[in-house]
């Protein structure tokens, strides 16, 4: 009498290695920063999962496939994880040159409102300038918390947002002052 038998162990040190890959890219962030590279690497998991299933289900299992996909997805974790560290270093790189920029902005707005008319409507516009350019200002400080706490896209939202009302701001009071230069006094 012969007994048959299958031969092949499930790849469990494989598919250790690609859950663990996997939870590492998640850890550094690729579902937030690299979200379509952390999709595809999920998704290449799940293949992998799916072929150890069928190879189970299997009277003769061959797990060769099976584990060249959790190799795979251990190498495209790795690959991942190193695009979400370059991410946010180019993030971190866009955040402190935007609070730069914004912090010129924001001077040379405050110095174009010495330049500014101040007629009967002029003052209280000045001050709503003045308070605009508070929050601009403020939005550096807010932005530099989020930094502190991980938010970096976050972070970069606001003060994109914040230079491009730094910008517009800037670019109001010029052409206010240029066009109360071009007009003609009266006497």
């Amino acid at each position: 009498m012969f007994a048959v038998t299958s031969c092949a162990d499930l790849p469990q040190a494989e598919m250790d290695a690609a859950t663990a890959a996997v939870a590492g890219a998640k850890t550094a962030g690729a579902d937030i920063y690299v979200a379509e590279q952390f999709n595809a690497l999920n998704d290449s998991m799940a293949v992998a999962m799916a072929d150890l299933e069928t190879q189970k289900s299997k009277f003769f299992k061959k797990y060769t496939s099976t584990i060249e996909k959790f190799n795979g997805v251990v190498a495209f974790a790795t690959e991942v994880e190193a695009n979400t560290a370059s991410t946010i270093e180019a993030i971190k790189s866009e955040i402190a040159t935007s609070t730069t920029e914004i912090q010129t902005l924001v001077a040379e707005g405050r110095q174009l409102m010495t330049q500014a008319p101040t007629g009967k409507e002029g003052k209280s516009a000045l001050e709503a300038i003045k308070t605009e350019l508070d929050v601009v200002e403020a939005t550096i400080a807010d932005s530099e918390t989020l930094v502190q706490g991980g938010n970096l896209k976050t972070a970069l939202e606001k003060l994109t947002a914040a230079k491009s009302k730094a910008s517009t701001i800037n670019t109001e009071l010029t052409d206010v002052i240029s066009k109360y230069k071009a007009a003609p006094r009266r006497k």
